[in-house]
C-alpha cells in the first residue's frame, strides 16, 4: 500500500471524516454503515494534505507528465484542484496551473466579453486537463463538467483534452436501483457508474484510494476510527457489517 494511502486513511480516521454509525443513510435512499466526509477537510493543514494525497496519486500513477491544468468542478473539486497544485509544487518541485468552474459564467470585468465560466483562464489550444474532485456517485457532476470544456472548447475555438478524472475515496458500490414509484430497493445492486462513464466518455478514473482498501488497512493496524459517536479500532462486528454491505452492493 503507497505512503499517500496509508496517510489518507489514517487522516480520514484522525479527523472524523470515515465513521460507522447505525441508521446511516446514502443521498440515494439505500442504508450504509459507514460514510465519508471529506468536508472535515477544513483547516490549512487538513487542505495541504488532502493536496499531497491527490499529488501522491497523480506522481505514483505518471499523470503529471500528461497534465498542464488541474481542473476542480465547483464548489468542494476547487479547493482540490488549487490544493493538489500547492503539493505538486511543495512536494515534488512541479508546477502545474489550475482551474474552477463557474456555476454560471461572469457577465463583468475580465471575462464578460468571453462568457467564460472558467475562472482563472488557464486554458490554451491543446491544452491536458486532469479534473480532481472528492467522490465519485452517480458521475453527474463530472458529465456536467465535460460540457462545460465542450462548449468552452467550441466558443474558443480550441482542442481541449480531458485526460483523467481523479477522486478522493471511490465506494466500490453501484448506484441505487427504484421501483415504479420511486422507492429505493434495498439490497439490489444497480450499475456500476464509473464504468459506465469510462465507456460512455473513454477519460480514464483514478481514485486515490478505495474504500475497501482504507478500511482493510485501519482494521489490520487497530487505527482508532470513529463508530457510534466515539474512536476506538474497528472491531470484527463492525469489519463483517462492512464486508457484507459491498458484497450485495459493491461493484465486484
Amino acid at each position: 500500500m503507497e505512503d499517500y494511502k496509508k496517510r489518507l486513511a489514517r487522516t480520514l480516521a484522525e479527523t472524523g471524516a470515515l465513521f460507522f454509525d447505525k441508521g446511516l443513510i446514502l443521498k440515494d435512499g439505500r442504508p450504509t454503515p459507514y460514510f465519508v466526509n471529506m468536508a472535515m477537510f477544513k483547516t490549512g493543514r487538513l487542505s495541504l494534505e488532502i493536496g499531497s494525497f491527490f499529488a501522491g496519486m497523480m506522481v505514483s500513477r505518471g499523470l503529471v507528465k500528461e497534465t498542464d491544468i488541474i481542473l476542480g468542478p465547483s464548489y468542494k473539486g476547487s479547493a482540490i484542484a488549487s490544493a493538489t497544485a500547492i503539493a505538486l509544487w511543495k512536494d515534488h518541485g512541479l508546477d502545474l496551473m489550475f482551474d474552477y468552474d463557474r456555476k454560471e459564467a461572469k457577465t463583468h470585468g475580465e471575462a464578460s466579453a468571453s462568457k467564460s465560466v472558467f475562472v482563472n483562464r488557464t486554458f490554451f489550444d491543446g491544452c491536458r486537463i486532469f479534473v480532481v474532485d472528492d467522490v465519485a456517485t452517480s458521475m453527474g457532476t463530472k458529465y456536467d463538467l465535460l460540457e462545460k470544456i465542450d462548449a468552452e472548447a467550441q466558443a474558443r475555438s480550441m482542442r481541449l483534452q480531458v485526460k483523467g478524472i481523479g477522486i478522493g475515496i471511490d465506494r466500490e458500490q453501484t448506484t441505487a436501483v427504484y421501483d415504479g414509484d420511486g422507492k429505493v430497493v434495498v439490497g439490489q445492486k444497480g450499475e456500476n457508474a464509473i464504468r459506465n462513464f469510462v465507456s460512455k466518455s473513454n477519460i480514464p478514473v483514478y481514485a486515490v484510494s478505495g474504500i475497501s482498501e482504507v478500511v482493510e488497512y485501519l482494521f489490520q493496524e487497530k487505527i482508532p476510527v470513529m463508530i457510534e459517536g466515539g474512536f476506538r479500532a474497528i472491531d470484527e462486528e463492525t469489519k463483517s457489517q462492512f464486508d457484507e454491505y459491498l458484497k450485495i452492493y459493491g461493484t465486484v
